[in-house]
This record gives structure tokens, C-alpha cells and sequence, in this order.
């Protein structure tokens, strides 16, 4: 059997005759020209946002997150700052237009929907993979249709120019970029002039001061995955698309039949540690909005399509197994970030009888992405379970602030 199709399938979705016939020979494929093998690990995390909310966002994230501010990257257009936790785990850019009147592809993924035009650079852009061979990876995908920007555009774009990227996915709106790294070295990225930042190192330093009086800097561990929102007909091309980029293979399916969803997770076929390369979760509607009313069913997941494009909905971060004070981990954090002031859609769900517990944080107001937090217990290894799937789906759709700008935006 194909490498990419040796491990297990899980869920309970059904796919479609096409689906499930392309899978398999776009995985063959792959696998036997050498893609698989030569596509590693998610090196790093790419997310623009609009001017002077840079700076906000750095340290919402260094308190949120495991990560640490490294350098930025000054170009005539943007500020790009560097956030790490070790080679180990991806890096996130953290990408800031300077004028707010620059225009490109970035920019028009986010003007033609309503409250994606509210924020029209803020977004995020795509996940940069490590390769073995950039020319050989390029040259094959090429072959099989993949469209890449050249690099005059990625020089004008201000795009790492060690980086070679595919342009925008039509069914998700994101990025995917190829770069060869010997694994021993470090990541260093072809762009503009490197300098320490004083305000964003401060930004930084007040952000780790107060994770570590809060007793959370030993708690939080990487990103454990990615989850992109799409159009409900777009479900299994998106995800055929991203294993035909990548070497990610195909986990499987949970439909989530009252909220009309369904929950679509792929994985790396090298790292079977989230951690080190973060699954990427595709959640789509079962029925395009205008059945809805018919079904009688909410639809968040369309809902949130309509309304920003399609685009990252959230990146999760794993939280250490184990006791805090007498409570599960994350526990602990939510309610030591809650005694700070930020916001949550619901409590933690699940319980460790299931095997994990899981939480969504408000949408920040800087990149408009949700902050996941996910605790398993002890051996647990469905990745999650149907029920806290479910849960989260609905918090999701009644989030306030979001229902206040679709209603202003269906005004």
C-alpha cells in the first residue's frame, strides 16, 4: 500500500465517489514521484495585519501562546516580526502593512466579503514548508498545475525571497511556500533589514512578565493545529488540494449534523506529534446557505464563510497534561487569562473521562483569528472527540461580536 494511505482512517462522514477515487491517485501520485518524501515538517506561520495593530498582537499572542519575540523584518511596506519557541515547533510572522492604502492580492482576498472588508490587510496568509529540494519540488508541481508566484511578484508582494510560493488557494484563500533548510540550521528569512524592535520588545517582555506571575509559561505547549473555514461546496476540493501541496495525509471526517457542519482533519504523514508540523482542520457546511431555511438548521460554519471569505478560523494550542492547583491544566489557564481581562465563547468542554478537554477564546481583534486551547489526557488518541466538536462549532456561530458585525453587515 501507498505510504500516504497506510494509516488509519477515523469519523463517520461520507465522502463522495469522487472523493474518495482521487485520494487515492493523488496520494499514489505523490508518493511516487518523490513529493511525499521531499515536502517536511510546517516550518512557519504567516499572518498580516492591518497598520499599528502589530505591536497589540505580538504581545497578545507572547501571552497567549509559548511563543517569543526574535527579531523584525524591515521592508519599505511592512514590519514583519518574528515570534519563536525553538526549531522544533513553527515560527509565526507576524506581518504589518505600513500604509493603509497599500494595495494587492492580499488585500482583494478580504474587500469583496462583508466584515472581511472591515479589516481589509488583516488575515491569515499560509503555512511555509521545509523541502529537501526547492527546484525538484517547484518543478514537479508545476507539472501537475500548481500556479506559483515569480519573483519579481514576490519581491513587490515583500514575501521572504528564499521562499517559493504557491499563489492564493482558490477554495481556502491561503498560501502554501516551499523553502529547502538543512534541519540542523536555523530558520533565516531573505527579507528586508533585521533589527530588535524596543517597542515591540517591550510589547514582549510585559507579555512574558505577566505569563509567568499567572504561573502559565510550563503550561502551554505549541500549536496542535489549524483549522480553515470553506464554502460547503468547496469541502473536498480544499482538502485534495492542501495533500496534493503538501505531505499531509487524510485522517478522516466527523459531520456534525446539527450545527449542518462537519469537521475534516488532515495530518502529517512524517511527524506524528502535532507539535512538531500542526494538523490542518478543514470545516465546511453540509448544505450552501440558501437551504438553510428549508432545513431549518443554524449554519456557522457558512455563516462565517459569507462573511470573511474563506480563511483560518482558529490555530490551537496544545496545553501540558496534567494538575494546576487541583485542576486539569487548562483549566487553570482559561481561568488565569479570564482573571486578566481576555475572553472566552463558552467553559472548557469535555472532561478527562473522554480523554480531553478543549476551549475557544473571543476573536482577537487584531488578526480576527480564535485562540484554541486543548488539553488530552494520559494516552488519548482520537485528536477530539464528535461532542466538543459540536460544542465549539455552536460557541462559535453566537460569538457577540461577530453576530454584531453580521448584522451590520446584512444591514
Amino acid at each position: 500500500m501507498s505510504e500516504s494511505l497506510a494509516f488509519p482512517r477515523y469519523g463517520d462522514k461520507q465522502n463522495s465517489p469522487f472523493f474518495e477515487d482521487y485520494l487515492v491517485r493523488l496520494l499514489q501520485e505523490r508518493d511516487r514521484i518523490g513529493l511525499t518524501g521531499m515536502i517536511r515538517q510546517i516550518d512557519a506561520l504567516m499572518i498580516t495585519v492591518e497598520p499599528g495593530n502589530s505591536l497589540a498582537y505580538v504581545g497578545e499572542l507572547c501571552l497567549m501562546t509559548p511563543y517569543h519575540y526574535l527579531v523584525t523584518l524591515e521592508t519599505e511596506q511592512h514590519a514583519t516580526h518574528i515570534l519563536r519557541i525553538d526549531m522544533g515547533a513553527p515560527d509565526v510572522l507576524v506581518r504589518e502593512v505600513k500604509d493603509p492604502n497599500t494595495r494587492g492580492i492580499f488585500r482583494s482576498l478580504n474587500e469583496v466579503y462583508p466584515i472581511g472588508a472591515h479589516k481589509p490587510n488583516s488575515r491569515y496568509m499560509g503555512e511555509i514548508f521545509c523541502v529537501t529540494n526547492t527546484h525538484a519540488v517547484v518543478e514537479l508541481q508545476k507539472s501537475r498545475d500548481v500556479r506559483f508566484f515569480n519573483q519579481d511578484q514576490i519581491r513587490r508582494l515583500e514575501l521572504p525571497g528564499n521562499v517559493a510560493v504557491v499563489k492564493p488557494s482558490p477554495y481556502t484563500h491561503n498560501i502554501v511556500g516551499y523553502w529547502e533548510r538543512p534541519e540542523d540550521e536555523l530558520r533565516v528569512y531573505a527579507l528586508g533589514i533585521s533589527a530588535i524592535r524596543d517597542d515591540v520588545n517591550a510589547a514582549y517582555r510585559q507579555a512574558k512578565e505577566t505569563q509567568e506571575r499567572l504561573g502559565l509559561t510550563d503550561l502551554l505547549l505549541p500549536i496542535d493545529h489549524l483549522a480553515t473555514r470553506v464554502y460547503s461546496q468547496n469541502r473536498e476540493a480544499a482538502i485534495l488540494e492542501y495533500l496534493s501541496l503538501t505531505s499531509y495525509y487524510y485522517w478522516g471526517s466527523y459531520d456534525i449534523s446539527d450545527q449542518s457542519s462537519s469537521t475534516n482533519v488532515t495530518k502529517s504523514a512524517h511527524y506524528a506529534n502535532e507539535l512538531e508540523s500542526p494538523a490542518k482542520v478543514f470545516t465546511a457546511a453540509n448544505h450552501p446557505y440558501f437551504v438553510n431555511h428549508l432545513l431549518g438548521l443554524p449554519s456557522p460554519t457558512e455563516d462565517f464563510v459569507r462573511n470573511f471569505g474563506p480563511r483560518l478560523h482558529h490555530l490551537a494550542v496544545a496545553v501540558r497534561d496534567g494538575e494546576a492547583g487541583g485542576r486539569p491544566n487548562i483549566d487553570y489557564v482559561v481561568d488565569s487569562l479570564r482573571g486578566c481581562g481576555r475572553e472566552f465563547l463558552l467553559d472548557v468542554i469535555g472532561s478527562q473521562e473522554e480523554g480531553l478537554k478543549q476551549i475557544f477564546s473571543s476573536a482577537s481583534e487584531y488578526s480576527s483569528l480564535i485562540v484554541e486551547y486543548v488539553q488530552r489526557f494520559g494516552d488519548f488518541q482520537g485528536f477530539f472527540t464528535k461532542g466538543n466538536v459540536a460544542n465549539l462549532t455552536r460557541a462559535a456561530g453566537v460569538d457577540e461580536p461577530l453576530r454584531s458585525l453580521q448584522a451590520e453587515a446584512s444591514g
